[in-house]
């Protein structure tokens, strides 16, 4: 098979190293606008640099879509002018009518259409679902230190849709209303937020997310009849408390079955890579879709329009109050 990497700051340099390191693959090459780095990628990894994507797609049968996410409805369409199955990376795109065309577009060929939802890979998370059973309440925290990275999107686009899409899929109930609050800091875009997410069986997920803090924490909380578990994806942790029906403490509370598991830090990257890699080759649906993408993104583009009206409400209530 042959593949290529669209995009290779941050994270597109990473998709390349996989590839190359893939049997059965062939890394054609890697595209950039900025040729500087794509030579050096290229030189890496024993392929050719690329100044113009449309050259690469002539020679590749898949590609990692690893650009500014401004940037992945264009890539998208030419991809699928060219006949191209893609990994395109989180989010799926910047609206969620962009979303509908690209899938839409990539169904009518056949094509293979994998969003990179990095954290359905984590060791973490794969570990956590066998012990789901009907989840009531979430707390989610992904709190992270400030890097010079995807700063055309915000926080919301950047951290918190992981969380969306891990609790979109564990929770089988459509999605009834959502309150939040954000507000920019240090970029021009909201740098820290909270969603509570209110499912219409009443299950409720309150998530917090922040790229301005001065530590790194993220974890997950799942509270349902008869258990608890606790996820800690910085120290590759599953803690599962199961309380046992009819044995009591003598505070009348109920006696706890607990679990630890501790995970081997994974390549939740390379896990992502070889999975589309069988997709492309089986022609299967990936484990997230670009429908999965897809919704996703329309829950976090309500956040963000909902954190916008309220600062602008805010920023009227000021405005008011200094006219009086």
């Amino acid at each position: 098979m042959k593949v290529g990497v669209i995009g290779v700051g941050y994270l597109g340099k990473y998709h390349a190293q996989k590839y190359a390191n893939i049997d059965g693959v062939e890394l054609i090459g890697v595209a950039d606008i900025d040729i500087a780095a794509a030579e050096s990628v290229a030189n890496e990894n024993g392929c050719k640099a690329y100044g113009d994507y449309l050259d690469l797609l002539k020679e590749v049968d898949a590609v990692s879509v690893v650009v500014p996410t401004s940037l992945h409805y264009k890539v998208a369409l030419d991809c699928i002018a060219a006949g191209v199955d893609m990994l395109m990376e989180k989010p799926i795109t910047t609206t969620v009518a962009e979303a509908d065309e690209i899938i839409e577009k990539a169904d009518a060929k056949e094509l293979v259409l994998q969003v990179g939802h990095l954290e359905r890979f984590n060791p973490a998370v794969e570990a956590m679902l066998p012990s789901l059973t009907v989840p009531v309440f979430i707390e989610s925290q992904r709190i992270s230190t400030f890097k010079n990275r995807a700063l055309d999107v915000d926080v919301i686009l950047d951290l918190m849709i992981h969380d969306i899409d891990i609790i979109l899929n564990i929770i089988k109930s459509p999605l009834e209303t959502i309150h939040t609050v954000g507000a920019p800091v240090v970029t021009d875009f909201t740098d820290i937020a909270n969603a509570r997410l209110i499912f219409e069986n009443g299950a409720t997920a309150n998530v917090t997310v922040s790229r301005i803090a001065r530590t790194n924490t993220r974890r997950m909380r799942i509270f349902q009849p008869g258990s608890f578990i606790n996820v800690d994806f910085a120290n590759r942790k599953v803690m599962t408390m199961n309380l046992k029906k009819g044995q009591f403490r003598e505070n009348g509370m109920p006696k706890q079955d607990v679990k630890v598991n501790h995970f081997p830090e994974g390549d939740a990257l390379n896990a992502e890579i070889l999975h589309f890699i069988d997709n492309v080759r089986n022609r299967t649906t990936p484990l997230v879709s670009g429908a999965e993408g897809r919704r996703a993104l329309d829950v976090a583009m309500q956040v963000i329009q909902q954190i916008k009206d309220h600062q602008k409400l805010g920023v009227y209530a000021e405005d008011m109050s200094a006219q009086e």
